[in-house]
């Protein structure tokens, strides 16, 4: 089984831990990921200023999948939602379609509409399987309390996802959390934002509404949070220590990547899945697993 690996523009800067996290399990999982290097920025930045701009290089990223013939495992939620929405647009309007093609006709490039996008979450459960997942367990999870944060783009706009997920009460991540042994922790304002979109331009908002969720979660005595989105936890993870301080707080919640969570259930090292890389430290959570 393989896919393009479409790590867009944080991951690498800023979640190398994903994406080694990402590889490790697809190593164990035999799903082979292809490495495209001429992939680009996603267009997702660009939507609210330029949508043709932005469609315009989520097109020339799927072209060069096309030309693999290979379809897309996106790690980025933003990235795959705005992938995905290219594509759902391409397909269904054919005027747009012969407008982006002819911008693309200048770099040698053609839009078929002949590949999917995926998110790699969706990947792990429709393609992959929970049963081969529970195949690979190899370490006992199942006092670990895990709260999950969806996010924005995991589901939305939820009209481009083919009803994979409902995007008012959402259950697959939990689904998978579930076959690999932790126990799910509900909390309140489960389905807010991250706060994330609004850091640039207003920086107290935004960390007031990451700080008020890291409070829920903390209170519902989860151990971790569970995401799959690079800018989710640059809030939680990389702000957490400057939101402690900011509203004189203690929260001292590690921040895991789910491909880090299968991973631990896997038997796979603290290297092998990045978490030496997490921001708020993970040592404690390691030592009552027994991972080395």
């Amino acid at each position: 089984m393989k896919y393009s690996l479409f790590l867009g523009c944080t991951i690498p800067a800023r979640s190398r831990n994903y994406e080694l996290s990402a590889r490790a399990i697809a190593s164990r999982l035999d799903l082979e990921f292809i490495d495209i290097e001429d992939f680009s920025c996603c267009g997702f930045p660009l939507e609210a200023s330029d949508e043709m701009g932005a469609i315009l290089l989520g097109a020339r990223n799927l072209c060069l999948a096309e030309e693999k013939g290979l379809d897309v495992c996106a790690l980025c939620s933003a990235c795959a939602s705005m992938l995905t929405k290219t594509a759902y647009h391409l397909n269904g309007d054919e005027r747009l379609r012969e407008q982006v093609n002819k911008e693309l006709s200048r770099i040698g490039k053609e839009y078929k509409g002949i590949i999917k996008v995926k998110h790699f979450a969706r990947i792990v459960l429709e393609d992959i399987g929970l049963e081969r997942i529970k195949e690979e367990i190899k370490r006992d999870l199942s006092g670990l309390k895990v709260a999950t944060h969806y996010g924005c783009h995991y589901l939305k706009p939820s009209y481009i996802y083919e009803g994979f997920d409902d995007p008012q009460e959402p259950l697959t991540l939990e689904q998978i959390l579930e076959a690999v042994g932790v126990t799910n922790i509900q909390y309140r304002r489960k389905k807010e934002c991250c706060g994330g979109p609004v850091l640039l331009s207003d920086e107290d908002v935004a960390l007031t509404v990451a700080q008020e969720k890291l409070r829920y979660v903390k209170k519902a005595g989860a151990d971790c949070m569970n995401l799959v989105c690079p800018f989710c936890s640059l809030m939680f993870d990389a702000n957490q220590k400057g939101i402690e301080a900011k509203f004189e707080s203690a929260f001292t919640i590690p921040v895991l990547y789910l491909p880090q969570i299968i991973g631990l259930a896997m038997g796979l090292s603290r290297k092998e899945l990045g978490l030496n890389l997490n921001v708020v430290s993970t040592r404690e959570l390691e030592s009552t697993l027994e991972v080395y």
